[in-house]
């Protein structure tokens, strides 16, 4: 009984200094050496008993709660990559942002609302130099202002555009990125589900195996939805928008991105190249954010663009410049990408066009209907000036932001609720495995007062004389 008693104790302290060297372990879930009295024996007096026996570790967890946390990572992962794409894309577009986003909240548009040179500025900076034209038409000084603003204009919606390009495929490589942590993350699934099986095959618990398979399904989760069950085996099948991707000990499937058309980087699984439709995680947040808002913004960009080279060239080509000559264009391009500044322009401004006739040095006809466009409203640009068009495309762009930064807020004061909670069950309190370490200790040390008692008992027999 003493024997047995000490080995009791000896398994408490072993597993009381598991749980603190695992205290700042957030994977990892407090245990609890289970035990019980032993076999009784009958005696002249009555069942006797024999003292205690360990039957088990037991995991402190709550699968409800580990639940929870793994599918609200899924949501984190949404709107946190949602999060981090648009204030990448405000950061990059900042300089080209100006006061048009300051209707947004201000913790959406921080970046934006910038200098006082971007694009809104720009474009009311086009149509004034135009008035300036207007009102002075023989001026070499108001054109070459005219010019020099115009390329200004232009040089801002080519990076722009260029800009929100190259964060689109940035966005794509984020993907792939991500879809490739996922498969590994399978993997470690996979074979921690082949390693909890053939641990506990002789009985018990893998604890730890287990500690850590659920890590790697909340870093699943963070990354991509999915629907989980658990087999007889005690392994996790995984499965994404109805297809399986782990079974049992096995990968049966992964996932992989294709272009699903016109650059349109999108996932499906490897084997059976079929298309997800994903609801949840990181892949889908940083698609959603490149196909949504920045699409968008990229988008009415280049609308803008278009409709300004459409409707500047069609009043410009009937003008005049100072030598009587006709039919160009101030515009190239046909969106944010192309648009340029009639290169003949830049080093003679005497060829504008802002004449309304020919030898008429005077006239400002051509320059005064450009200035007072600035004002019209644009069937293409919903009926909005351009400026009013471009500081609603701003503030949309604004807002998609402002959304994402108050769900990913949401997201947090839940998940710190539900980590609070699971650590409330599962995790380790120094207070109270000291505790336990030193009942456990004070009752090694009774145990081993017990084979001292009986050993003095046994020698105090031996000597009896008869």
């Amino acid at each position: 009984m003493g024997a047995r008693s000490l080995q009791v104790q000896q398994s408490g302290v072993e597993i009381a200094g598991q749980n603190l060297s695992n205290i700042n372990n957030p994977a990892y879930a407090r245990q609890r050496l289970q035990v019980q009295t032993s076999l009784v024996i009958p005696t002249a007096l009555g069942p006797e008993g024999t003292g205690i026996q360990a039957v088990g570790i037991q995991q402190i967890r709550n699968s409800l709660l580990d639940s929870q946390i793994a599918s609200e990572s899924s949501v984190g992962g949404y709107w946190n990559s949602q999060q981090s794409a648009l204030e990448n894309a405000q950061i990059q577009l900042g300089e080209f942002f100006n006061q048009a986003a300051s209707s947004v909240d201000s913790s959406a548009t921080a970046g934006s609302a910038a200098l006082s040179q971007g694009i809104a500025a720009q474009l009311s900076g086009f149509f004034n130099s135009w008035q300036s034209v207007a009102a002075n038409p023989a001026s070499l000084t108001a054109r070459q202002a005219l010019v020099n603003q115009s390329q200004g204009l232009a040089d801002s919606l080519n990076q722009a555009s260029q800009r929100l390009s190259s964060l689109s495929d940035s966005l794509d490589s984020s993907v792939n990125t991500d879809i490739g942590s996922a498969n590994q993350a399978l993997s470690d699934i996979a074979d921690l589900n082949k390693q909890i099986a053939i641990g506990e095959m002789s009985g018990g618990t893998a604890n730890d195996l287990r500690d850590l398979r659920q890590q790697k399904l909340e870093q699943l989760g963070a990354l991509v939805n999915f629907d989980a069950s658990t087999g007889a085996d005690g392994s996790v099948n995984i499965s994404v928008n109805g297809t399986q991707l782990v079974s049992g000990q096995q990968v049966v499937d992964t996932l992989q991105s294709y272009n699903a058309g016109g650059g349109q980087l999108l996932v499906r699984t490897a084997t059976s190249a079929t298309p997800l439709t994903l609801t949840g995680g990181s892949i889908q947040g940083t698609i959603a954010a490149r196909d949504g808002a920045l699409k968008t913004i990229r988008d009415q960009l280049d609308s803008l663009a278009s409709t300004l080279v459409g409707q500047v060239n069609g009043i410009y080509v009937n003008g005049y410049d100072l030598h009587g000559n006709t039919g160009a264009t101030f515009f190239s391009g046909t969106d944010a990408a192309t648009i340029g500044v009639n290169n003949t322009l830049q080093t003679d401004p005497s060829l504008v066009q802002g004449g309304g006739a020919p030898a008429a040095t005077g006239d400002n006809t051509i320059a005064l209907s450009l200035a007072q466009l600035g004002e019209q409203s644009n069937a293409a640009l919903n009926n909005q000036t351009f400026s009013q068009a471009y500081d609603l495309d701003v503030a949309g762009f604004g807002n998609s932001l402002s959304n994402a930064n108050n769900q990913v807020s949401n997201y947090t004061a839940l998940n710190t609720m539900l980590l609070n909670q699971r650590d409330s069950v599962s995790g380790v309190s120094l207070e109270e495995e000291m505790t336990s370490l030193i009942t456990f200790q004070k009752a090694y040390q009774a145990s081993g007062k017990i084979i001292t008692t009986v050993d003095e008992m046994l020698q105090v027999l031996v000597n009896l004389k008869t």
